[in-house]
């Protein structure tokens, strides 16, 4: 019997494609919360409230024995990868295949190993995880439904933004990543895939992930110094931002591979752990520091601190050959980095809620580091719930630091984003 490929029967099976991957992304971020969850409550001992709560409650020995073995699951387990598992095919290596290909039991793994470390005290993201996993999904639904090659790229990359959507509760988030650092097109043919399965993998995600924003902020006003500030501290952001970006690569890109990954994890871990008994804010994605900018109030002092901690601990992880996302711990450094230069502001113009200045630098500081204007701003504005007040100088701190990011690279502000390179927006996301 012929097979029907009339243009009507088409479009139903890419939209059935649409549903199911948007499924399988859903379930993918639910799957990798409830296990990052679970590996934070088992190992720091609590059973409620924020694992920054759970970590300071945590006695210093209990961190320095979980973080030691975060370092050792690392070592050994990315060391049993290398040596032992399919070369990984990363996301953006994947969207440049004819057909995209992504090897199963090594990206499920590679993104284990992410989440596992991370709740045990890892200062990298996790959001490239969930976005490897949908992805790798996709990969083997669209295999199955006869869709043309470009209609199959498209799917992976949805399903990568959807996972991003999901395991944040960020669906326009999710949405505008897909089409601007994966697809680098804003084409209705993707805008339509691209919302539908970011809303349904945040709907399936709510199982597990609260319908919150990430971070609970009060009202915050708007005011005319915080707007002369984002338009004088824009550039200041986005060189650090840059700055930022280029020692993260360098530390990546001298991450051993072979037998010395089983020395170099445990050892950076193990000071990582050190360094947490004083400063427990250092541990995990960077939810913890964040939420110190945008609701402790913290001194001058700490936020430095903290700030050039949090920036050498990522970098010495990466360097040691761990793996993870650099969104968060951007939005982190952000944040604290507007602490930072909301303090000293205070000095000229006070009177600005301090959590104004973290809400606009960490956007800032995301836009540049990740090279995601727009998915920044969307970002920094869902994980904060919508603070009306902060756009407009979010946008100017944003616009600023952008163009001083694109002149530290030596080049012009892209009218578009290309897709994702081999180590994706947010980090090295494979061996």
């Amino acid at each position: 019997m012929p097979v029907d490929h009339s243009p009507a029967v088409r479009r139903l099976r890419f939209a059935a494609a649409v549903l199911v991957v948007g499924l399988a992304a859903g379930a993918a971020g639910a799957a990798l919360a409830l296990l990052l969850h679970t590996v934070q409550h088992l190992a720091f001992g609590y059973d409620s409230g924020t694992f920054l709560a759970g970590v300071e409650a945590a006695s210093p020995q209990r961190r320095l024995v979980c973080v030691t073995l975060a370092g050792v699951v690392a070592g050994l387990g990315w060391w049993l990868l290398h040596r032992y598992a399919r070369p990984l095919v990363d996301i953006g290596q994947a969207l440049r295949m004819e057909s995209p290909r992504m090897p199963a039991l090594t990206t499920t793994a590679h993104a284990t190993l992410q989440v596992v470390t991370i709740g045990l005290g890892s200062p990298l993201g996790r959001e490239v995880a969930p976005r490897q996993l949908a992805a790798v999904l996709a990969t083997g639904i669209v295999r199955r439904t006869g869709l043309s090659p470009a209609q199959c790229r498209t799917l992976v990359a949805c399903a990568a933004g959807a996972g991003l959507a999901a395991v944040y509760d960020v669906p326009l988030g999710g949405v505008v990543f897909t089409l601007e650092v994966l697809l680098g097109t804003w084409a209705l043919r993707s805008v339509v895939p691209a919302v539908l399965t970011a809303a349904v993998a945040t709907l399936v995600a709510r199982l597990v992930v609260p319908d919150e924003p990430v971070y609970q902020l009060p009202d915050l006003p708007f005011s005319g110094s915080l707007l002369l500030w984002a338009f004088l501290a824009g550039p200041l952001v986005g060189a650090c931002a840059h700055g930022f970006s280029r020692l993260m690569s360098a530390a990546s890109a001298r991450a051993p591979r072979g037998n010395a990954l089983l020395w170099t994890a445990p050892a950076a871990f193990l000071a990582l752990g050190l360094l947490a008994v004083p400063f427990p804010q250092l541990l995990g994605n960077g939810k913890g520091p964040a939420e110190v900018a945008f609701t402790g109030n913290p001194t001058l002092a700490l936020a430095t601190v903290l700030l050039v901690l949090r920036t050498a601990v990522v970098a010495l992880c990466l360097r040691a050959g761990a793996y993870g996302g650099l969104l968060t711990p951007s939005f982190a450094n952000g944040a604290l980095l507007g602490i930072v230069a909301g303090r000293l502001w205070e000095l000229i113009w006070p009177g600005t809620l301090l959590a104004s200045y973290a809400v606009v630098a960490a956007g800032a500081f995301l836009a540049v580091s990740q090279r995601m204007p727009v998915t920044a701003i969307v970002l920094a504005l869902e994980f904060t719930g919508f603070q009306q007040e902060v756009v407009i100088p979010l946008l100017l701190a944003v616009a600023g630091a952008t163009a001083t990011g694109a002149l530290l690279r030596g080049g012009a502000v892209p009218a578009t984003t290309p897709r994702a390179g081999p180590n994706g927006p947010s980090g090295p996301s494979g061996p």
